[in-house]
């Protein structure tokens, strides 16, 4: 079984569509910090009302990723990621309509 077989399937691509935007978030997180916490960077970006705007940045790499699924003729990862990223909309949705 090639390594693109092993990998093609729907779990694979939602897993990487939920796991690539927290190390996004954590990598923007890194350099962005300038030595502040974790929870104080995250109640600074609640409190500078930016919360959709965090997270529709660290969700935006998933294109690159379903494209990268593409080009490998992984469809059913690419399906995946495109229902992790759909997932993510709804959180981004919620969190600007619903929580405020």
């Amino acid at each position: 079984m090639k390594l693109v077989e092993k990998y093609d399937n729907i779990v694979s691509g939602v897993v990487s569509g939920f796991i690539f935007p927290i190390i996004i978030g954590l990598i923007v997180f890194v350099f962005t910090a300038h030595g502040m916490s974790l929870i104080s960077y995250l109640e600074r970006i609640k409190g500078a009302n930016i919360v959709t705007h965090a997270i529709t940045l660290c969700v935006f790499p998933n294109v690159f990723i379903f494209l990268l699924f593409n080009r490998f003729d992984m469809l059913h990862a690419a399906r995946g990621v495109l229902a992790a990223t759909f997932v993510w909309a709804l959180i981004v949705f919620a969190f600007k309509f619903l929580i405020r």
